[in-house]
């Protein structure tokens, strides 16, 4: 579940999105469902307007286009859909609660590797392998007669 607290969404404990921020668009759900799918608007898309927000950094902004450029169109928005739900409510907490999780991922610090220098057995083993595989291929040479 979402943490919405006084019309925010909280992505973190820096940044949190104002409600007013986010547009919902209706339409029709898709797939089997009979005549409750053709009279409801049960799918629910959220936009988000990654390049305009007041709320991002511009560092935060260059990380969310980036990492999540997949669901975000040219012009900077941001689009994610819920349909698998009968309720457009259980939709919208669904698709407010993917958007939550996308953004806590887009802004997370990822650590950096420490190069490390390779062991004294995996040179070893290294060494080894490679004195096996000339080894082999001597063998595959002309057979000389014993003298």
């Amino acid at each position: 579940m979402p943490e919405i607290e006084e019309e925010r969404l909280w992505i973190n404990e820096q940044l949190s999105i104002p409600l007013s921020e986010l547009s919902f668009h209706f339409s029709r759900s898709s797939g089997p469902g009979g005549q409750h799918v053709q009279k409801t608007s049960t799918r629910v898309e959220l936009r988000f307007d990654v390049a305009q927000s007041p709320s991002l950094t511009d560092e935060q902004r260059a990380l969310v286009l980036r990492r999540l450029g997949r669901y975000v169109d040219s012009s900077g928005t941001l689009h994610l859909t819920a349909q698998s739900e009968r309720s457009q409510l259980q939709n919208r907490k669904e698709v407010i609660a993917r958007f939550q999780t996308l953004m806590q991922w887009a802004l997370q610090r990822r650590k950096r590797r420490k190069p490390t220098s390779p062991t004294l057995a995996s040179r070893e083993r290294r060494l080894r392998e490679k004195r096996r595989r000339s080894e082999i291929k001597r063998m595959r040479g002309p057979v000389r007669p014993e003298e």
